[in-house]
């Protein structure tokens, strides 16, 4: 889990460097064609590493897939205009939108002390946000780190729900074909030419998001939420430490206070959790 965190935040430090030269649907794209191409290369260096690549829930797979195309759509699109700590905080409540998502969707119970908790976290949000309900980017911006949680917190549930599946060939295959196939044509019609150099640092998206997913799967399959969810906090370490070393920029005291409440209300949601688990 430590690991799939570190490897987002350097994703995310990426694709913002590139976010100013290249659009959206190019940059995901290659992303996802990087994916395809390191599995493809990988199973013909050693046939059928991974796994299948047949699943026995397609329509799961396929709507993890519009998940995680939103997920990246949406952090790509915030961080154009906000610090990774900002876009971060916003993240800080996909484990509550999980709980939620997991009751709905699961039908697993969670304590009404979880509740009260996930609520303080919301709170925290909105200190960091403050004034005007934000910390230096536009309310779009923050619109967009929504839906990248939204559709990061669906991603987290339906890796529950298909941690019975062994392998991870078919996580890249099912995730990285349909997403790119919805992207090509809005690649193409504003198709921006890289460098190489450029080249290097776009199908190095491919490999951190890849390598990134299959840690997350393999934490999934390995551990129970209530375990894991506390360790994304890390995130934030790794968002003011890459802020502070690529673009020099320090958080505000609001994203230090509503960050202190994010952990403090996500700590106690799970400690509260586990006591009635």
């Amino acid at each position: 889990m430590l690991a799939a965190l570190g490897l987002f935040a350097l994703l995310d430090a990426n694709s913002k460097l590139l976010s100013g030269a290249y659009p959206v649907a190019q940059v995901v794209l290659i992303r996802h064609v990087t994916m395809l191409a390191l599995l493809l290369a990988a199973r013909l260096l050693r046939p059928g590493l991974g796994g299948a690549l047949g699943t026995a829930h397609p329509m799961l797979h396929l709507l993890r897939a519009a998940a995680m195309l939103g997920s990246a759509l949406g952090f790509f699109l915030a961080l154009r205009e906000i610090p990774l700590a900002e876009g971060y905080l916003v993240y800080f409540t996909a484990p509550f939108m999980t709980l939620g998502l997991a009751a709905l969707l699961l039908g697993e119970p969670v304590p009404r002390a979880v509740w009260g908790w996930s609520l303080l976290g919301f709170a925290g949000v909105l200190v960091a946000m403050a004034p005007g309900l934000r910390a230096g980017g536009s309310a779009g911006a923050y619109a967009f780190a929504l839906l990248g949680t939204v559709s990061y917190a669906v991603v987290l549930t339906i890796n529950r729900r298909l941690r019975a599946e062994a392998g991870v060939a078919r996580l890249i295959l099912w995730s990285a074909l349909p997403g790119g196939l919805v992207l090509l044509p809005f690649a193409a019609s504003g198709w921006v030419p890289p460098p190489s150099a450029d080249w290097m640092a776009l199908a190095a998206n491919g490999l951190l998001a890849g390598t990134s997913t299959i840690c997350l799967a393999l934490a999934f399959r390995f551990a129970t939420a209530a375990r894991l969810a506390p360790l994304e906090f890390s995130a934030l370490l790794w968002a003011v430490m890459l802020d502070v070393a690529i673009w020099g920029v320090w958080p505000a005291a609001e994203t230090l206070g509503g960050a202190a409440i994010v952990v403090l209300a996500c700590a106690m949601s799970q400690r509260a959790q586990g006591r009635e688990g």
